[in-house]
């Protein structure tokens, strides 16, 4: 039997790609790591149990919206579990979507005591992910009409990668690989463990023919080394625009191309000019502000 949900909410969380199960066990160790063990001290002191109530998740700036669903399923556990009856969520808005300051995102009716136990991890999800669609829509913007699309990397927060690399997805971005298993990167540590690129490169073809495979350079010396060596994705390390620009002359179509290294919204423009297929922008998932979303306690009507 799967977990106890109401049916929209995993409905929208199954349709963004993301596992059900998965995501339902973070959220229920992020509740109790927010109890601790006990109780909402404050709540239960303040807050007569039958207290019926609604609380509004408001945009207090613009942005791009992601885990709305991941909010509401907070809601929605803590009101299935407390046995004070179940929360009603109102998704108001869909991830991916634009939002300005005063957008209400969901709306959660229910017993007030279990809407303040579950405002602090529903708005701790929720601005993070908004967050990082935020800054991703800003590098898709920054690119402009230009082909170079913007992915993301391995550099995420331990246990939430397939949910911030979700937000990349609803700000506009593109995935790079999920796991070291989904897909090989030779790196400069790789090269030296190996002796040489093109060595490397051999090594992990022998091992995983089938497996997409990206080569790391630092210089037009070693993207001719790899493109002869048969590489279909190389990233192209710390290249001044300059060197990428022959980079892409160089590789004439028989690679794609992912800058990578010293990257900023400033620059997005230049770099898409030089032709590359991708940039890849670490800081999306590590360094992404959060997204200002309030929540506002109203009773019910």
């Amino acid at each position: 039997m799967g977990p106890d949900v109401a049916s929209g909410i995993a409905e929208a969380i199954t349709v963004a790609g993301l596992d059900l199960a998965a995501v339902v066990d973070l959220v229920d160790r992020a509740l109790a790591e927010d109890l601790d063990g006990g109780t909402d001290v404050t709540s239960v002191a303040t807050v007569p149990a039958a207290q019926q109530g609604a609380l509004d998740l408001v945009a207090r700036a613009p942005g791009v919206v992601a885990g709305i669903p991941v909010a509401a399923l907070v809601f929605d556990r803590v009101g299935a579990l407390s046995g004070a009856g179940r929360v009603h969520v109102d998704m108001r808005m869909t991830d991916g979507a634009a939002v300005v300051h005063g957008d209400v995102l969901l709306t959660a009716s229910g017993p007030v005591r279990d809407l303040l136990l579950s405002e602090r991890t529903a708005l701790n999800l929720l601005c993070h992910l908004s967050g990082i669609a935020t800054a991703t829509h800003q590098w898709v913007v920054a690119l402009g009409p230009t082909r170079t699309r913007v992915r993301d990397t391995r550099k995420t927060t331990p246990g939430l990668r397939r949910l911030e690399k979700y937000a990349v997805r609803c700000g506009g971005g593109v995935n790079h690989r999920m796991s070291l298993s989904d897909a090989a990167l030779i790196k400069d540590n790789h090269v030296v463990a190996a002796g040489g690129v093109a060595e490397a490169f051999r090594a992990v073809r022998a091992l995983a023919p089938d497996l997409p495979l990206e080569v790391e350079v630092d210089s037009l010396d070693q993207l001719d080394e790899v493109l002869e060596a048969g590489a279909d994705l190389v990233l192209l390390d710390n290249f001044t625009p300059e060197e990428m620009t022959e980079a892409v002359r160089r590789t004439a179509g028989r690679a794609q191309l992912e800058a990578s290294g010293g990257l900023t919204l400033e620059l997005a423009a230049v770099v898409g000019s030089t032709g590359v297929d991708y940039v890849a922008v670490g800081a999306l998932t590590h360094s992404a502000p959060v997204l200002d979303v309030g929540a506002d306690l109203r009773e019910s009507p």
